[in-house]
């Protein structure tokens, strides 16, 4: 191993020596604790740490990191403090995730550091977003991303690193090559001879280099990040190392072959850097017995103020309260607060381009991506018009990766810039399923981050798309704890619940019925204005019977109603899904006591499931026949219009209204 100083000052290369060497000691005491019980899991970087210190120390401390499991030394070397550090590892409410994630899975805004999940790909897209917040606003920063071998398989992983080349990003994405992937070797996870030469597949540049060598990496990341920022390029390194212990401590490494253990022993990022700096005369063997002291003193020290036994009640109300950041007080008027506004008749998608206009001008560093919405104007010509009047800056084209768009949209929150992003069709939500699920939803009650985002999802059938491009998925999303899903029915909330969503610092999934865009009209009003989300609208007054409702469904029911004007009607148009306003929904039961629950998604794990059993949990003593749901379907949606009418709730309307009616 051969270390080359440079024009590194003794004091900065003991600085990298102390910076390596904490992480080391600090596991060796979790090891410890471990093997005593007072953990319960822990991932070992040992072998690994010149490559996280090294890094880290190369990025300035404003830019954002994103690392994994193996990666204490990102921590350490950010000065996270060390009993905050172990009230995390320990489950304390006081540690950084307030007891609800385990080792790794934190951030720290403060910091500049992302918290990871246990998928090992959507880390990278984030470093997307955060740097093209940077270049949004001409910071001369770079965001730091690390990877294993195995991670690199993920697609997420390929769709980062095409979203940086294409769209020219500052982004050093890591890979930790260290052989082994829980235990499944190199030989099995790829064929190419090195990793880095995937760079070339996206033209962009890459170097392996010794990630045990922590001045070779300290003096590649710190020359890469120049490199990143003068050329506004992204840049992959492959850092060779190796994983000393299991893949978790109770994994173990029988299945590593002894030699190769032994070979990497010699390897030590610790053992000879230490070595090397004794032999340069930068240190002597008393002050290394200094500093490991010096240290050892300092863990023991925090980890005796950490280890004190911590005594809180779990709070529901707060467990709750948690999955939202904060919504703030803003000044957009409600629809209902608006004075003799100015009304232009204007069709459902016209009202959700104009929010979406409106928007671009009150937030200037909104950012809108899909596929096809700049020039051409989006799929449904929603966004046509708008890189002429925003610039392509902020109406961008993205490549065909609905992973990677959704990762760099809550990259962008991290930097305090909210985005949109049109999912082209909902149907094609399945890609980025993980992202937000996993990432969106839960962000703000693992590590208070919120995701200041919003997923427009063009939805429904009607128009004889098939089972691809028509069908109705908002369900999936209402079961997700930390999303909000919103489905307007009509322009005038289209334009107001759109306007709330982008005000609302949530993610929020806003789905919105193709069949309505050219088909349904109203009187809107220019001005800006938002429709609260959470609360439903009385659509009509009646008292036989209540259809709760929302989307198309709305409009089937008033269908119904047309043709029925002998039964007294009331229709609910929930409006968001998630959260329900069981307030409007238990107040419409009082008033009628038979209820119809239709939607246009299909039957079995709708929200008409959820609906249905609240209320007669709730409502029981108001029913006077049992809750009823209309719902398409148990099939997928079908191509040819005969079937595909047959598919839909609204061919059955008719005949359970009757029953319903009739009971």
């Amino acid at each position: 191993m051969e270390f080359k100083r440079g024009k590194l000052s003794n004091e900065q290369l003991i600085h990298l020596y102390r910076s390596l060497l904490l992480p080391r000691m600090i596991e060796d005491k979790m090891l410890l604790l471990l093997r005593q019980g007072k953990i319960s899991k822990w991932f070992s970087g040992i072998g690994q740490e010149a490559i996280a210190a090294g890094a880290t120390l190369a990025m300035e401390p404003t830019e954002w990191i994103m690392p994994l499991h193996r990666n204490l030394g990102v921590f350490t070397a950010r000065g996270m403090p060390l009993t905050d550090l172990f009230k995390q590892w320990q489950g304390y409410k006081s540690g950084y995730s307030k007891a609800r994630e385990r080792s790794f899975h934190f951030g720290s805004k403060e910091h500049h550091v992302c918290g990871m999940i246990s998928h090992l790909g959507p880390q990278l897209a984030i470093a997307d977003g955060v740097a093209l917040a940077y270049q949004q606003r001409g910071q001369l920063k770079a965001t730091l991303a690390f990877t294993g071998e195995g991670g690199t398989s993920e697609g997420d992983f390929h769709e980062a690193l095409n979203v940086a080349a294409v769209w020219g990003l500052p982004v050093i994405f890591i890979i930790e090559n260290n052989g082994y992937g829980l235990s499944t070797p190199t030989n099995e996870q790829y064929k190419c001879d090195y990793l880095v030469e995937r760079a070339k597949g996206y033209g962009i540049e890459g170097i392996r280099i010794d990630g045990n060598n922590i001045l070779e990496v300290y003096d590649t990341v710190k020359g890469v990040r120049d490199y990143c920022i003068n050329n506004q390029r992204p840049y992959l390194i492959e850092c060779t190392t190796f994983r000393m212990r299991g893949h978790e401590e109770a994994s173990g490494v029988k299945y590593v072959p002894k030699e190769l253990m032994e070979t990497w022993s010699r390897k030590d990022p610790i053992k000879n850097y230490e070595q090397y700096l004794v032999n340069e005369k930068v240190i002597t063997e008393m002050e290394v017995a200094t500093i490991r002291n010096d240290l050892k003193q300092s863990i023991e020290s925090d980890l005796k103020i950490a280890m004190e036994p911590e005594y809180w009640e779990p709070s529901v109300q707060e467990e709750v309260a948690d999955l939202f950041a904060p919504t703030l007080p803003n000044t957009i008027l409600d629809f209902t607060d608006l004075n003799n506004p100015i009304l232009t008749k204007k069709r459902f998608i016209e009202a959700i381009s104009e929010a979406l206009r409106q928007s671009m001008v009150l937030y200037p560093e909104l950012i809108i991506m899909g596929q096809d919405i700049a020039e051409y104007g989006g799929a449904f010509k929603v966004t046509e018009g708008f890189v002429q009047q925003f610039g392509k800056q902020r109406v961008r084209n993205t490549p065909i990766c609905e992973s990677a768009i959704v990762g760099a949209a809550l990259g962008l929150s991290l930097e305090g810039i909210k985005s949109v992003m049109e999912m082209q069709f909902a149907d094609f939500v399945t890609v980025g399923f993980n992202q937000i699920v996993n990432n969106l939803a839960k962000i703000n009650y693992r590590w208070g981050q919120n995701a200041d985002v919003v997923i427009r999802m063009p939805t429904g059938a009607g128009v004889g798309a098939g089972p691809f491009h028509s069908q109705s998925n908002e369900a999936w999303f209402t079961h997700v704890p930390g999303l909000k899903v919103v489905y307007p029915s009509n322009p005038i909330d289209a334009k107001g619940l759109l306007i709330a969503a982008l005000a609302d610092p949530n993610p929020i999934l806003y789905f919105e019925h193709k069949v309505m865009y050219r088909s349904m009209e109203a009187e809107v009003p220019d001005e800006y204005y938002q429709v609260p989300i959470g609360k439903a609208a009385l659509v009509s007054e009646g008292e036989a019977a209540c259809i709760i409702t929302y989307g198309m469904g709305v409009h089937w029911a008033l269908q119904y109603q047309a043709l029925h004007s002998e039964a007294s009607i009331s229709i609910l148009d929930l409006r968001t899904l998630a959260p329900l306003d069981y307030e409007a929904i238990e107040k419409v039961v009082k008033a009628t006591g038979k209820v119809m629950v239709l939607h246009e998604d299909n039957l079995t794990g709708g929200i008409g499931g959820e609906i249905s059993a609240w209320i007669a949990e709730h409502c029981f003593e108001y029913l006077d026949a049992p809750v009823m749901r209309c719902a398409s379907l148990d099939t997928p949606i079908p191509f040819n219009i005969i079937l595909e009418k047959q598919y839909l709730a609204n061919s059955r309307l008719d005949e359970m209204m009757q029953k319903l009616l009739a009971y």
